[in-house]
């Protein structure tokens, strides 16, 4: 029965949540401070998201083959490589640290 309790109350907080957020007034979201808030708070979530599940493994900080793809992707990102090209420099470092034992 707690797990419906919950679904219950998160079903409840999504609907108020966007009830709040079409109650904002449109004065309010013409603002610069909003919308360089709005346009940037994606990408930041994005890479907190990123950087939380490539270092760190339950509660630990670890440094992995994970953290290895990433700087690899990061390199070819500087070096204005293809998205394809990244992903792949990802993977093909990740996997070559795995196999040495990384």
């Amino acid at each position: 029965m707690t797990v419906w309790i919950a679904i219950g109350l998160t079903v409840a907080g999504c609907y108020l949540l966007k009830l709040a957020g079409l109650l904002v007034p449109a004065g309010t979201l013409e603002r610069p401070l909003v919308q360089r808030l709005s346009a940037l708070l994606p990408v930041a979530l994005l890479a907190a998201l990123t950087a939380q599940q490539t270092f760190s493994t339950d509660s630990a900080l670890v440094l992995d083959a994970r953290g290895a793809g990433i700087a690899a992707a990061a390199l070819a990102l500087v070096l204005r490589a293809p998205l394809l090209v990244v992903v792949a420099a990802a993977v093909a470092v990740t996997a070559g640290v795995r196999a040495l034992g990384g």
